[in-house]
C-alpha cells in the first residue's frame, strides 16, 4: 500500500467533507434554511480538520521516511 497516496487521498477526504458542510452552512442564511444543526456542522468541520492535519502528517513522517531510506542506501 502507497502511504503517500493513502494520506493524499484522506486529504481529498477531508477537504470534500468540509467543502459539503461549508454550504450546508452557507445555505441556513437563506431566507428559508432546512433546519441546519450549526452545532452539528461546527463538529462536522472540526472533524475534517483534524483529519486534514493526521493525514498531513502521515504524508510528512512517510517523506522523512523515505529520505532516511535513502540516506542508508547512499
Amino acid at each position: 500500500m502507497d502511504v503517500m497516496g493513502a494520506a493524499l487521498g484522506g486529504m481529498r477526504d477531508a477537504q470534500s467533507r468540509l467543502d459539503k458542510t461549508a454550504e450546508r452552512i452557507a445555505g441556513a442564511a437563506a431566507p428559508t434554511p432546512d433546519s441546519v444543526d450549526l452545532s452539528t456542522e461546527m463538529v462536522g468541520m472540526l472533524a475534517a480538520r483534524d483529519q486534514f492535519q493526521v493525514n498531513a502528517r502521515v504524508f510528512q513522517m512517510a517523506d522523512e521516511m523515505q529520505k532516511k531510506v535513502l540516506d542508508i542506501l547512499a
